[in-house]
């Protein structure tokens, strides 16, 4: 094993705002409205009134997905931009304070007192650094990249449509019954899974098995539950 350090090391973006809601958009779309289609198509065998509910349930879902986003992330955004603030009023009334406490996180790290104290008087020197160090550290937040609230929302509305526009797609081109639409989802459940596996750790097979499951299951339920609910009349 060669001692030599490595030169060149780069990470994938983990702090983005556009990863969860592209992710978690696509695969609410495509399950929730597979699983919506499937319900309406175990009530009713009428393919106007299933793909009516299909492009409802997009629709609805979409703006419903990039709204809740658009808050969400706005909320959260507005909430670090008032604790940084918070830090900037220390860092320009207590200087001081704010100057030693940063010492001690160095300290706390492993470094020297005597070290601790000459970086944290470095950076000091220049406020806007010393407040992205403090943010950094106390608040886990990097200055530069707090999340976008618009974004999100886009992100989620355009993620969810993609998603929700696929088990629709085949009674848009004129099937007749349920089975199609299943084939695609399906395919699409596993893709979709395997297309997660490449931004994280779990092997392709098992993303994708895990994404189908979870399709298949709810399906399968609003699927009994629309016969159900057709056969008795309601």
């Amino acid at each position: 094993m060669s001692g030599r350090a490595e030169v060149h090391h780069q990470h994938r973006d983990v702090t983005g705002g556009w990863l969860r809601p592209s992710v978690f958009g696509a695969m609410d779309g495509l399950v929730s409205n597979f699983a919506l289609i499937a319900g309406v198509a175990g009530g009713t065998t009428d393919t106007k009134v299933i793909a009516l509910g299909g492009i409802a349930g997009l629709a609805a879902g979409a703006f419903s997905m990039a709204g809740g986003e658009y808050v969400s992330v706005a909320s959260q955004r507005e909430l670090a931009l008032a604790e940084i603030a918070v830090e900037r009023r220390e860092i320009e009334h207590n200087p001081e304070a704010e100057q030693a406490e940063l010492a001690q996180t160095f300290v706390e790290r492993g470094v020297s007192p005597e070290l601790a104290d000459e970086v944290a008087r470095q950076i000091s020197a220049n406020p806007e650094r010393a407040l992205e160090i403090h943010a950094q550290g106390e608040l886990g937040v990097d200055l530069q990249s707090l999340p976008s609230p618009l974004l999100a929302a886009v992100s989620s509305f355009a993620s969810f449509s993609v998603g929700a526009v696929l088990p629709l797609l085949p009674y848009l081109l004129g099937a007749t019954g349920l089975l199609v639409s299943a084939i695609v989802s399906c395919v699409a459940l596993f893709g979709a899974g395997v297309l997660v596996s490449t931004v994280t750790a779990r092997s392709w097979w098992y993303s994708g098995l895990r994404q189908l499951l979870v399709g298949a299951v709810a399906a399968a339920v609003t699927y009994g539950l629309g016969a159900l609910i057709g056969s008795s009349g309601l």
